[in-house]
């Protein structure tokens, strides 16, 4: 039996009406949300820094991408900042008011004195691995070889050394070399063999396996209590613009509802930023930043960040503050009170990941 072929006119009443539904649904949306900026309100503009160029900062670039913050009467300036140091010393200083980073060193750094406060954290979990030169098939063939790194006191530092810990290496037996830069620099190193092996995450692992390197290790394996993705103010920031931190999060969280049920948009986002077209490398982006590692309530895990601060301090680390002191979980909290979570998920609010 064949099914009747809908005329023209009934294809065009049947995307009127789709349109209608989602004019509708937005409208709805608009009118439930308590964050948006008003009619003729003054436009905030502030700089929001990144600390690397990598496709774990997927959400972001997506709200970037699409003018999120538009709508909440923010006007952002993104910039790029090479590495966590630097980008945590703007924070300070005011250069930026927002810096979207991993969260992990950074708890360390505001832990010793730092300006600093994390308040929305949409990424749970570690998604480095250890990619090496196709000779090299575990990490104990990387004796008399060197590792690429940022910089020495960096995440990736503190990462290679955790590596080298795990399989009783040493940094006289292998070198952790600082190269600077950015995740797509420090795999252009290991094209040239400037280095043999670096700490990467998704997509460049799919890509370096396509060139013919092996993944000698996938550093979830570490077992390190690790919350990565992470949006911080500063002092200055949430003293005198609180409404701003409120609305600057629910733009974030709009943008991981967004990434969610618009995979093309977000793929499309980071592909332009990172420079990347193949498809099967933009999906493995994806499958890690939307599906694996996702916190979609973008709660900071009190526990978590208490691990983290005792790993440090075990390690040598003198702490100053107390883990209650680093972060504040106020204006998450405040989009499911204020039922904005609810009517951004059209009444299904996802379960929260489950934390380790």
């Amino acid at each position: 039996m064949k099914l009747a072929r809908l005329s023209p006119v009934k294809d065009v009443l049947r995307t009127l009406v789709w349109a209608v539904v989602f004019v509708y649904t937005s409208v709805e949306f608009a009118n439930a949300n308590p964050y948006l900026a008003t009619p003729g309100e003054p436009v905030a503009r502030v700089r929001v820094g990144t600390c690397a160029v990598t496709g774990g900062f997927m959400h972001l670039y997506t709200a970037l991408d699409n003018r999120i913050f538009d709508k909440y009467g923010i006007a952002t300036e993104h910039v790029v900042l090479r590495g966590g140091v630097v980008a945590m010393a703007a924070l300070a200083s005011d250069e930026i008011q927002f810096l979207y980073c991993n969260a992990d060193i950074n708890i360390v750094r505001i832990a010793t004195g730092a300006d600093g406060k994390l308040v929305a954290s949409p990424l749970l979990g570690l998604p480095y691995v250890l990619l090496a030169r196709r000779d090299i098939k575990t990490p104990a063939g990387l004796k008399g070889k060197s590792i690429g790194i940022t910089r020495a006191g960096d995440f990736t530092y503190r990462l290679g050394r955790a590596v080298l810990k795990r399989f009783n290496l040493t940094e006289q037996e292998v070198t952790l070399r600082p190269l600077g830069g950015t995740p797509t620099e420090r795999y252009a190193a290991l094209l040239q063999d400037i280095v043999q092996a670096t700490l990467i995450q998704p997509p460049l692992d799919v890509r370096g396996k396509k060139d013919g390197f092996n993944v000698i290790y996938y550093l979830d394996d570490l077992g390190l209590p690790f919350i990565y993705s992470s949006l911080f103010t500063n002092s200055r920031t949430l003293k005198n613009r609180p409404i701003l931190v409120q609305r600057f999060v629910a733009g974030l969280a709009e943008a991981v509802y967004l990434v969610e049920k618009n995979p093309q948009q977000a793929m499309a986002a980071v592909g332009k930023i990172l420079s990347i077209k193949e498809p099967e490398i933009l999906q493995s982006a994806y499958d890690a930043y939307a599906k694996r590692l996702i916190n979609r309530r973008m709660v900071v895990p009190p526990k978590m960040v208490a691990e983290t601060i005792e790993t440090a301090r075990e390690e040598g680390t003198s702490v100053r503050r107390m883990p209650a002191d680093i972060f504040d979980n106020t204006f998450v909290e405040n989009l499911e009170k204020s039922g904005f979570l609810k009517e951004l998920w059209k009444g299904e609010i996802p379960e929260e990941r489950k934390k380790p």
